[in-house]
């Protein structure tokens, strides 16, 4: 299965490039890159409808500061965290615990494992974790009025079913990325 193969080196090579740069221009592409999800996650806010579509492309930003740099990663989520406070505050208990999240998940398990099927799960269970905090901690209907409040073993398995093959898309998303990435730099 695709999942079960080892990653290449796309990434480390990237890693290396990225860690070449001086610390300004790090710290620069981090609140670019924290600029983009910030926008990104304010679009379901801005613009209804199609924003619900922009939306999730907030995860690439934190995904991709992940992979290249655990602190910078770090400090790209919270400045996004900050950005929407001031752009679009009603964001600020959605991004943290799923779009965010998941970046943040699956950009650090790059970082320990070297197994797609690792990767996947982490940033799987991450999201699943931030959802049914909200849906169930917080009573915040994220996924609709259709999903109750109350805990339900087979809806939390119906979310981890669903968060898996979400982070699937996002890690091989990450990966083709980092492939054209490479050919870019070299």
């Amino acid at each position: 299965m695709c999942f079960l193969k080892s990653l290449s080196n796309e990434v480390k090579s990237s890693q290396f490039f990225f860690n070449r740069l001086s610390k300004t221009k790090q710290l620069v592409s981090g609140a670019l890159f924290a600029s983009l999800a910030a926008l990104f996650q304010a679009a379901g806010g801005f613009l209804p409808g199609i924003g619900v579509f922009i939306s999730p492309l907030s995860t690439a930003p934190i995904l991709f500061c992940f992979i290249l740099s655990l602190p910078l990663g770090f400090i790209t989520y919270i400045l996004t965290h900050l950005l929407l406070l001031i752009i679009q505050p009603s964001e600020l208990i959605i991004f943290p615990f799923t779009t965010g999240m998941l970046g943040m998940g699956i950009g650090t398990a790059f970082y320990f494992f070297k197994k797609r099927l690792y990767i996947i799960v982490s940033g799987a269970t991450l999201l699943t974790v931030g959802i049914i905090t909200l849906l169930y901690g917080f009573k915040f209907p994220v996924l609709g009025p259709v999903i109750s409040n109350n805990f339900s073993l087979s809806t939390t398995c119906l979310i981890f079913v669903f968060t898996f093959l979400y982070s699937w898309i996002w890690v091989e998303l990450s990966l083709a990325y980092f492939k054209k990435l490479k050919t870019f730099i070299s």
